[in-house]
C-alpha cells in the first residue's frame, strides 16, 4: 500500500474498506473487507442492567472529541491480553488527520482528570465506523460504549459498523452482515445527515436508550 491520505482513507471507508497493520512496529497498512461485517444495530442495543446501574452512579467523567490523541495512544498500549496492537505510525497519522477534518471522533472516560478509557472511530454521513477501544478502569471502556450509542442514536445515525463480531461486542447485540447487505446498508447511512451531539448527561443517555434497549438479566455478561 503507498503512501495514504486521510482522504483516500474516507473513500476506502465508503466503500466498505478499512486499513489494519500487522504490529505496531510493522510501517505497511493493508486493505480489510470481511466476507461477514460485524454490526452494532443501534435499535437493538443490549443494555445489561449491572452496567445501566454502573452509568446512573456516574463514575465517569464522560466526554467527546477532548483527547482524541490520548485515547488512540491507550488503544495502542499493551493491555492483557492484547499485548501486541496493530496501531502503527501509519494509524496514528491518518487517523489523527481525520480528526481535524472532523471525521474520527472520541469518547472519553475520566476519573479526576486521569483519562481511564475510551473508544474512537470514523463518522461519514450517518454511518459511524468503530475503530478500538480501551479501559484502564472497570467498565470504562463499556460506558463509553453506552455514551456512544445513545449520541448516535440521538444525532439519528444509521449505521454503527464494528468490523468483527467479538464475545465482548456479542454482548452488546453486535451481528455478523454478509458483505452485500453490508454495503447496502452503508450507501444509505452515508447518503443521510448525521451529527455526533458533543453534551450528553449519564440520565440522558440512560433515557435516549431506554425506548429500544432490551435489559439482560441481573448479574449477566458483559
Amino acid at each position: 500500500m503507498g503512501q495514504l491520505t486521510p482522504e483516500i482513507l474516507l473513500r476506502a471507508y465508503s466503500v466498505g474498506l478499512f486499513p489494519m497493520a500487522e504490529s505496531a512496529d510493522d510501517p505497511d497498512l493493508f486493505w480489510v473487507d470481511p466476507e461477514e461485517r460485524g454490526v452494532l444495530p443501534l435499535d437493538g442495543f443490549h443494555l445489561p442492567r449491572r452496567l445501566a446501574r454502573r452509568v446512573r452512579n456516574n463514575p465517569f467523567t464522560v466526554t467527546v472529541d477532548t483527547g482524541f490523541a490520548a485515547v488512540l495512544e491507550g488503544c495502542a498500549d499493551p493491555a492483557p491480553g492484547r499485548e501486541n496492537t496493530w496501531i502503527n505510525a501509519q494509524i496514528h497519522r491518518l487517523y489523527g488527520g481525520l480528526f481535524q477534518l472532523g471525521h474520527a471522533h472520541s469518547v472519553e472516560c475520566w476519573r479526576e482528570g486521569q483519562l481511564v478509557g475510551g473508544l474512537y472511530g470514523v463518522h461519514i454521513g450517518a454511518a459511524f465506523f468503530g475503530e478500538s477501544m480501551f479501559t484502564r478502569e472497570t467498565d470504562a471502556s463499556k460506558v463509553a460504549l453506552v455514551h456512544l450509542v445513545a449520541r448516535l442514536r440521538k444525532g439519528r445515525f444509521q449505521l454503527l459498523d464494528t468490523q468483527f463480531v467479538t464475545d465482548h461486542l456479542a454482548g452488546f447485540g453486535t451481528v455478523e452482515v454478509p458483505r452485500a447487505e453490508y454495503r447496502r446498508r452503508l450507501a444509505r447511512a452515508i447518503a443521510a445527515p448525521a451529527t455526533l451531539p458533543l453534551e450528553m448527561s449519564d440520565a440522558e443517555a440512560l433515557e435516549v436508550l431506554r425506548a429500544t434497549a432490551r435489559d439482560t438479566p441481573a448479574g449477566a455478561s458483559p
